[in-house]
């Protein structure tokens, strides 16, 4: 056995030796046997030929962005449809209903986070996040899934992507907690594609003298992950039709929505998006925009100032639909990038990481030192024969939890939950005690199991009780 790990170190050296990058190698002898075991599981995810290329044109010359020439505002679904659009609204649900029935649908969460940026040690969708009952973002979107079978009479199955640094820790969570009552054949784990990170000359950086500084991929690479961990296989086996694609931040998000999907099918799409109308010009969320014919995003960082301050006569920003990472996207569609064997374009970021120097000390930098490689899943909507843009209404669908205090935060997207269960409770014709700057007076939580939506709680208004100060409210 010794001997096997001395040649598979051998091979190793001379593998990452024709690439430039043998200095991960330095360290070898001081390394126990696990240790080494462990440096060259990391060594064997790399894909040494591509990283040769993505340093040549990212890390040593890297591109600098330039904008196509013409850029418009693209078409979009409104939020309110109007005239003969109220009909095919209504065509559109009905389709989207008869999808969901009879099993076209899956759900598909990137999951890959870890809520270290939340003072949170582990996976974000572990993260306690509703006011009352302090379920967590797995636990919600699973309670989601049972509701909208239940609604339908049918099974959603679920897949969630996991990173290399938390596969296992997810899958415990999930068996620990009896997958929150899901039949365990029905969810499915995979792991996202990783890369290193990088110094300026292309060198790969080590964060411990046995592995590598390695990183998810970004969300562009779950297209990749689903085709090759058979993801698409087994959805090809149950007959799954359609994607629904979120990221696990997102609390609010609708997994499964019968009009986004019924539009999809509607209108033959590959990839179909949900926007937000933008609140300011600069907010930090991608704009949606259509060159030659095609929609796609433009970074918030990417879209000059001038251009994401421009109004039309009506006073409406011209660029004002805001990407918030939700899509449906045809299984058919990832299928076919990945036999064509496609590539997203790739987004280069200088970062601060941890690394070792030389000799074998770990620099904790105070300015970025590092650059690190991501792709982005809507990079994907130019490749997409058909494609649409659905507008929402924010505060329904959109509270992501991605910083520890202020906008984007636990904090405010708690509100968030709130405030929606107060205007619910509102529309269903009682009054909610507020507070003076206008936000209830009181702890709300409605679980996906009592309603999903407006509709179905509206049902069942007569169940409800009137509300005091200072109550704390769980429906479910």
């Amino acid at each position: 056995m010794a001997q096997t790990i001395k040649s598979k170190l051998e091979a190793a050296r001379r593998h990452l030796g024709r690439h430039g990058q043998e200095h991960v190698m330095r360290f070898v002898e001081q390394l126990n046997r696990q240790q080494r075991l462990e440096l060259l599981a990391d060594i064997d995810l790399l894909d040494l030929d591509l990283i040769d290329q993505l340093v040549a044109r990212y890390i040593r010359n890297p591109p600098s962005i330039k904008l196509p020439e013409k850029i418009c505002p693209p078409p979009v679904y409104p939020i309110k449809p109007t005239g003969a659009l109220e009909r095919k609204y209504q065509n559109a649900l009905q389709r989207g209903e008869r999808l969901i029935a009879e099993r076209k649908v899956a759900a598909f969460t990137v999951a890959g986070g870890m809520g270290t940026r939340l003072n949170f040690d582990g996976p974000k969708g572990c993260l306690p996040v509703t006011p009352v009952r302090n379920k967590t973002l797995f636990r919600l979107f699973a309670e989601s899934l049972i509701a909208t079978g239940r609604r339908y009479n049918s099974i959603i199955p679920w897949y969630i992507m996991t990173s290399q640094a938390h596969h296992e820790q997810t899958r415990r969570y999930f068996q620990e907690n009896n997958y929150f009552r899901l039949n365990p054949d029905t969810v499915t784990f995979f792991q996202q594609g990783i890369m290193p990170s990088f110094d300026s000359e292309g060198k790969i950086l080590m964060r411990a003298q046995n592995r590598l500084s390695l990183s998810p991929d970004g969300h562009g690479g779950s297209l990749r992950a689903l085709y090759n961990s058979g993801a698409i296989s087994d959805m090809a086996r149950r007959g799954v039709e359609y994607i629904s694609y979120f990221q696990v931040d997102n609390l609010l998000v609708r997994m499964i929505d019968p009009l986004f999907i019924g539009l999809h099918a509607l209108d033959n799409a590959e990839m179909s998006s949900k926007a937000v109308i933008k609140c300011d010009p600069l907010e930090k969320v991608g704009n949606f925009v259509l060159v030659d014919g095609k929609i796609t995003v433009i970074e918030y960082s990417d879209l000059p100032e001038e251009l994401a301050r421009q109004r039309r006569e009506d006073g409406r920003l011209m660029f004002e639909l805001g990407s918030i990472a939700i899509h449906i996207i045809s299984r058919s569609f990832v299928e076919r990038l990945n036999k064509q064997g496609f590539s997203l374009p790739w987004h280069r970021a200088s970062k601060k990481v941890p690394y070792l120097d030389e000799s074998g000390n770990l620099i904790q930098p105070d300015e970025p030192n590092a650059v690190k490689l991501e792709t982005f899943v809507f990079d994907a909507l130019a490749l997409a024969d058909a494609s649409l843009i659905l507008a929402i209404e924010r505060e329904d669908e959109f509270a992501p939890i991605k910083n520890a205090a202020g906008v984007d935060s636990l904090q405010s997207s708690q509100r968030l939950q709130m405030e929606k269960a107060a205007r619910w409770i509102q529309q269903a014709g009682l009054e909610v005690p507020r507070k003076e700057d206008g936000s209830a007076d009181l702890l709300i939580e409605i679980s996906p199991l009592y309603a999903l939506d407006i509709d179905e709680f509206l049902q069942k208004r007569r169940l409800l009780r009137p509300l005091k100060r200072g109550d704390i409210v769980y429906l479910g």
